[in-house]
């Protein structure tokens, strides 16, 4: 298995020196993306110009990828389509559902999710007003706090924070038995371990590119309708592409086909280019392999960390069935360690208010990565290498 992992980390841009430890927030440059980018900026939109929507199959590059990461997250073929933020996918996918559950107007989240999500939600209820609400709890009581009044579950299946998984089939089964609907972000799944959204019988499913799948800052996200929805779903954000017949200029609104319906405004095409180049890695690999090898890396750097740091306390499950492909160690000075890893050029990165986090990427991430890491990890502890004023500076990204 170790061979297809060795192929494919010659596939990335990756700077000398460097242990890179943060392709959960940020995914490396995959060496073909240049090229890809400059094709699509030289030879379709420099020598195409407005032809390069049809001629280019710019309209048709939503879909198109779509179906290319749905292989990566169990999705039947057709039900998904990139564009636009996370954020907006979070409030299209929220806003469909709670339509679909006239009469309930409970959103249920948990107090692990990223905060984005929860704020779009907060925004929606705002908005709607007539008693919607809000509720959420811990993420170990998500399950029970699921009653008979509930519209919509909202959850992130790996906590963004710690790397804890929900168990998505369990939760689906449950909250389907009380008649309410699922929306499921897969920020920190899509390329970590394997999804089976079809299998599970999950109703939506968000997602960003920019972090696992290496589609570049600010990649497009994309959203998954579940078939038994897709021609019943309101889109709330009722944009032009997402009308039956964006070209026909009907200045009455009807919903495209299926997951069309979900697209909202004109795809960002160079960014689509970019994500294209690295699926062309992804589609090498089994994505079972991927969680394999995901596990072996955690597990060495959790044993090396407690091994050599014994003032840094696990944040993260222990269990691997219960975690994503990240780990999280806290430390009251979490912040000053991890600017001073960095600056040994080991890459990770801080999330408040405690939380030094690390994601492994079996594409480019090597077992010789994580001893390097447990190394500068464990010396920096031992000599408190982190007690300097310029790793105490706060910057505007942690």
């Amino acid at each position: 298995m170790s061979e297809i992992f060795d192929e494919t980390r010659a596939l990335f841009d990756l700077p000398e020196g460097i242990i890179y430890l943060d392709g959960n927030s940020l995914g490396p440059l995959p060496r073909a993306t240049a090229g890809r980018v400059a094709s699509c900026v030289t030879e379709e939109w420099g020598k195409l110009l407005i032809t390069g929507w049809n001629r280019a199959g710019w309209m048709e590059m939503p879909r198109r990828i779509g179906d290319r990461i749905g292989r990566l997250i169990g999705a039947e073929p057709g039900t998904v389509v990139m564009g636009d933020t996370l954020s907006i996918k979070v409030y299209q996918a929220l806003a469909s559902a709670l339509e679909l559950r006239p009469g309930r107007r409970v959103i249920l989240s948990d107090t692990g999710n990223f905060p984005s999500d929860l704020y779009m939600a907060d925004g929606l209820v705002r908005t709607l007003g007539d008693g919607y609400a809000l509720r959420t709890v811990a993420p170990e009581d998500v399950e029970a706090a699921i009653t008979p009044d509930l519209a919509v579950l909202m959850v992130t299946e790996v906590d963004y924070r710690t790397g804890r998984r929900h168990d998505m089939a369990r939760l689906i089964e449950k909250a389907h038995g009380a008649g309410a609907l699922v929306v499921w972000d897969l920020a920190h799944s899509a390329g970590a371990l394997p999804v089976d959204l079809a299998g599970a019988g999950a109703d939506f499913a968000v997602g960003c590119t920019y972090k696992y799948l290496n589609s570049g800052p600010g990649g497009p996200a994309f959203i998954y309708v579940a078939p038994r929805h897709a021609d019943k779903v309101r889109p709330a954000l009722s944009g032009w592409l997402g009308h039956q017949a964006p070209f026909a200029f009907d200045l009455d609104y009807r919903p495209g086909d299926g997951i069309e319906r979900m697209r909202v405004g004109t795809p960002p095409i160079l960014q689509l280019a970019a994500l294209e180049a690295s699926l062309d890695i992804w589609d090498r690999i089994d994505m079972h392999d991927v969680r394999a090898r995901s596990v072996e890396l955690c597990e060495a750097f959790i044993a090396g960390v407690e091994a050599t740091c014994p003032t840094l306390t696990l944040g993260s499950p222990r269990n691997p069935d219960e975690r994503g492909s990240q780990v999280s160690f806290r430390h009251p000075e979490g912040y000053a360690i991890m600017q001073a890893l960095i600056a040994r050029g080991v890459i990770g990165d801080f999330r408040a208010p405690d939380t030094l986090r690390f994601g492994f990427t079996p594409l480019y991430t090597t077992l010789a990565d994580v001893e390097g890491a447990v190394m500068a990890l464990s010396g920096i502890m031992a000599t408190d290498g982190w007690d300097r004023p310029e790793f105490k500076a706060r910057a505007k990204v942690t």
